[in-house]
C-alpha cells in the first residue's frame, strides 16, 4: 500500500490543538447562589420601582427548603452525598425560571464538591432551562455542558450543547468556532459515527467557504484520515478534491493519487489514466510509480508513450538502467516505434469511414493520445462516445484527457463529470486538475 506521508503528519498536530481545556466555574468551582428572601419581604419595595422591575417568582415553601440546604452543601466538611435526597426532592419542587435557576446552581455546587459530574450536568441543565442566564453567557454555559456530557460519554447529549454553545457564538482567546466545529466532527468519529461525522465536516468546510474564509488544512487531514482508514466512500473523494483544490501541493496530489489507488481495485487500464495524471501534474517520481506505469501502458501497445517515460526516468534518476525490466521494455518499445508510427495514417482512415467498427475507432483515440496528437484523440473518442457498445465511462476519461492536454478545460471538466462507477474517483481528480490550469494554478503551488 501506497504511504500517505503527509496526511499522517499532520493529524498530530490537530490531535494537540484539539486538547481543548476550558471551564466554566472550573471543574470544582462553586457558582454564586442567589439571594433568597421571605417571599412577603420581597414584595415590600418602593412604590415607584413596583412596576419597573421584574420580581423573583419563588414560593415560600421553596425558599424555606432551599435556605438551609444551601448554607449546609455550601459549608466546609459538609458530607454532600447526605444531603442528595433533599437536593433532588427541591429539583422536583422547582417551578418558576428563578427557581430553576437557584436550584441549578445548588445542584452544579453539590456536583463540585462530590467530583460528580452527572450531579454537575443537571445542575448545568437546570440552570440553562430556566431561561435566567445572561445572554452573553448562554453559549459558555452550554460548552460546560459539552463538556461534563462528553466527559460522561453520552455523545449524543454532548453535541447537542456543543452545537448551542456554537450557534451562541462562544469563543475564547485560544479556542475559535473553527476549534469547535472541528471537535463536533471528532465528538461523532468518536462514538463511531464516521458519516455524520464526515458529513458535518463537509458542511463546516461549505460553510467556511461560501464565507470567504480560510478552511485549515488539518481539517482535510482528519477527514481523510478517517475516511480512508474506515473506506468511507465516496465520501472520502469529496474532501479529497476540496483538499488539492485549496492546497495544490505536490506532496498532497501525491497523497491524493495514492489513496485513490490504495481503496480501489483498478486493472490497467484505470492504474494508466491515474498515472497519466501523476505524469501531467508533476508529482511521478517513486521508482514503483513508474514501473507501474510501464506495466499499465505496454511498451507492445502504446511503445512511444512507454519509452518517453522511461528516458524522463532516466534522465531523473528514478529508474535505474541495469534494471533489467526496464530496460527490456525500452527495447520493445524502441522496436515498434517506427512501425507503429507508419499505421498511424491508416489508422486515421479507417476509424474516419463511416462504417468504421467501435473497436477501430477506440484503437484511434488510444493512439493518438499516447503519441501527443490530442486534436485527433478527441475526434475519435467523440464519435466512439456515439456508438453501440462503447465503454462511456473510459472514453469520457480519455476524452477529458486529451481535452485537458489541449487547454480545453472547460470542456474537460464537462467530459470527467460525466464519468461514473470506478473511474469516477479517477475522473475527479483529473477534472480537478483541469479546474486549475484553468485558474493559472499549478499542482506544484504551495
Amino acid at each position: 500500500m501506497t504511504e500517505l506521508s503527509s496526511i499522517r503528519r499532520g493529524n498530530r498536530g490537530l490531535m494537540r490543538q484539539l486538547a481543548l481545556a476550558i471551564a466554566l466555574a472550573g471543574g470544582t468551582a462553586i457558582l454564586a447562589a442567589p439571594g433568597l428572601t421571605d417571599p412577603a419581604h420581597a414584595q415590600k419595595r418602593d412604590k415607584k420601582k413596583k412596576d419597573e422591575e421584574p420580581k423573583a417568582q419563588y414560593s415560600k415553601e421553596f425558599v424555606a427548603a432551599y435556605q438551609p440546604l444551601n448554607d449546609a452543601i455550601n459549608a466546609e466538611g459538609t458530607d454532600v452525598s447526605a444531603l442528595l435526597p433533599q437536593l433532588q426532592a427541591l429539583v422536583q419542587s422547582a417551578v418558576s425560571p428563578d427557581e430553576k435557576q437557584a436550584v441549578g446552581g445548588l445542584v452544579y455546587n453539590a456536583g463540585s464538591k462530590m467530583q460528580d459530574r452527572s450531579l454537575q450536568l443537571q445542575g448545568m441543565e437546570l440552570l440553562l432551562s430556566s431561561g435566567k442566564l445572561p445572554a452573553e453567557q448562554v453559549g459558555r454555559y452550554n460548552f460546560n455542558a459539552y463538556q461534563l456530557a462528553n466527559a460522561l460519554q453520552d455523545y449524543p447529549t454532548s453535541r447537542t450543547y456543543l452545537q448551542r454553545a456554537i450557534d451562541n457564538n462562544f469563543t475564547t482567546e485560544t479556542v475559535t468556532t473553527a476549534d469547535l466545529e472541528i471537535t463536533m466532527a471528532e465528538s461523532y468519529f468518536s462514538s463511531g459515527d464516521v458519516a455524520e461525522g464526515l458529513a458535518y465536516l463537509d458542511k463546516a468546510i461549505a460553510a467556511r467557504k461560501a464565507q470567504g474564509q480560510e478552511v485549515d488544512p488539518q481539517w482535510y487531514r482528519r477527514g481523510i484520515t478517517v475516511a480512508y482508514n474506515n473506506k468511507a466512500v465516496p465520501q472520502i473523494y469529496d474532501i479529497v478534491v476540496d483538499w488539492v483544490s485549496d492546497y495544490p501541493s505536490p506532496e498532497n496530489w501525491r497523497d491524493a493519487i495514492n489513496l485513490t489507488r490504495n481503496l480501489n481495485d483498478y486493472a490497467d487500464a484505470e492504474i494508466l489514466d491515474l498515472l497519466r495524471l501523476s505524469n501531467r501534474a508533476g508529482v511521478l517520481t517513486e521508482k514503483q510509480d513508474y514501473l507501474y506505469y510501464i506495466e499499465s501502458a505496454d511498451p507492445r501497445r502504446l511503445p512511444k508513450e512507454v519509452k518517453d517515460l522511461i528516458d524522463q526516468a532516466y534522465a531523473k534518476g528514478a529508474l535505474s538502467k541495469d534494471d533489467i525490466y526496464v530496460a527490456d521494455s525500452l527495447s520493445t518499445a524502441n522496436s515498434r516505434i517506427a512501425s507503429d508510427r507508419a499505421e498511424l495514417p491508416s489508422l486515421e482512415r479507417d476509424a474516419s469511414a463511416p462504417s468504421a467498427g467501435l473497436r477501430t475507432v477506440f484503437a484511434a483515440g488510444d493512439a493518438f493520445l499516447s503519441y501527443g496528437d490530442y486534436a485527433k484523440a478527441v475526434t475519435f473518442y467523440e464519435k466512439s462516445l456515439g456508438m453501440a457498445g462503447v465503454d462511456r465511462n473510459v472514453a469520457l476519461t480519455r476524452l477529458g484527457i486529451a481535452q485537458t492536454a489541449l487547454g480545453n478545460h472547460a470542456a474537460a471538466q464537462a467530459s470527467f463529470e460525466k464519468v461514473e462507477g470506478a473511474r469516477m474517483p479517477i475522473a475527479r481528480l483529473w477534472a480537478t486538475y483541469a479546474a486549475q490550469q484553468a485558474g493559472g494554478a499549478t499542482a506544484a503551488a504551495s
